[in-house]
């Protein structure tokens, strides 16, 4: 019986190895890191979790952001991040002072309520002393363009009879999200103390009404 001549055995392909984008894997730590610092602290929030979330290592998670108090700097910029880059395209240099005034209070009010994980996560950072924006350059510089258009809506006002000199535009600011920071924060227990309706369409309507026109007030020249 004729000998069958054995075929050399083919070199298995390689499989193609998937390069992760840097950019993209960084940004979906952060987004799922935003979340389970919002929920759990800084204390409870596990980078395992998130790792799991992210499908990758927790070794990767170190490799961007080195330790977890870095991870919740790094989400505390991009959560500023956002809320200034909306304050930017108010534009309130193209509206008479008081319709300015009240879109920067409607407009603060909305996005509070638009964004609660926003603040639980500064209400975090309240309990941590806020030791992580104090150790942050970028954050304490994205402060200054918004204090810088409250400082020039307020000039205009003035310049034009319509609004009181005096006012100090970091002052206005901690006023204005005092009266929305609340709404979303303490509503639990100011419903629960009062019986009162924070939540409903209506109830939402109402209060942002009522800051614009508090903030308007406050402002005007008499």
């Amino acid at each position: 019986m004729p000998s069958v001549k054995k075929q050399p055995a083919r070199a298995a392909k390689p499989v193609p190895i998937k390069r992760r984008d840097r950019e993209r894997t960084r940004q979906e730590i952060l987004d799922i890191a935003f979340e389970e610092f919002a929920e759990n602290g800084l204390s409870g929030g596990n980078t395992d979790a998130i790792a799991a979330r992210a499908n990758i290592t927790k070794r990767l998670i170190f490799y961007y952001f080195n330790s977890k108090e870095e991870l919740f700097t790094a989400v505390l910029e991009m959560a500023y991040a956002k809320m200034r880059a909306a304050e930017e395209d108010l534009h309130l240099e193209a509206l008479v002072p008081e319709a300015a005034i009240r879109r920067l209070a409607e407009f603060t009010f909305d996005f509070h309520q638009a964004h609660p994980e926003f603040v639980r996560l500064v209400s975090i950072e309240n309990i941590h002393r806020g030791r992580h924006i104090g150790s942050s350059q970028r954050l304490k510089e994205m402060t200054q363009p918004s204090i810088s258009q409250i400082a020039k809506l307020l000039e205009r006002g003035v310049a034009g009879g319509v609004i009181r000199p005096g006012i100090d535009p970091i002052e206005l600011h901690m006023t204005l999200n005092a009266l929305s920071f609340f709404s979303v924060a303490n509503r639990h227990t100011f419903e629960a103390q009062f019986a009162w309706d924070m939540s409903s369409p209506r109830a939402k309507a109402q209060r942002r009404a009522e800051i614009a026109d508090a903030l308007w007030r406050y402002v005007r020249r008499d």
